[in-house]
């Protein structure tokens, strides 16, 4: 355990910060997951995909992804689904 102040509150943010990128990352994989298996079973996906872009969208805003990375998740599920 730190002894510096500043590393104490540090450390409290770094826990608040990994709750919310947790849940973030947990909100995306749930949306990707349900495009992929809609597209398996054939059923419509255009509402799911748009949904999961969104999503991975709002994950690059909050720096929870790389944009590159966000570009090639959205490149693959669109390419799934086509």
């Amino acid at each position: 355990m730190a002894n510096i102040k500043s590393q104490e509150k540090r450390n409290r943010q770094n826990v608040v910060r990994r709750e919310r990128n947790k849940a973030v990352t947990s909100d995306l994989k749930t949306a990707v997951n349900k495009v992929q298996a809609a597209a398996e079973a054939g059923e419509p996906t255009a509402e799911l995909l748009r949904q999961a872009q969104r999503k991975i969208d709002v994950a690059t805003t909050k720096g929870v992804l790389h944009k590159k990375t966000a570009d090639r998740k959205k490149s693959r599920l669109a390419k799934l689904v086509s």
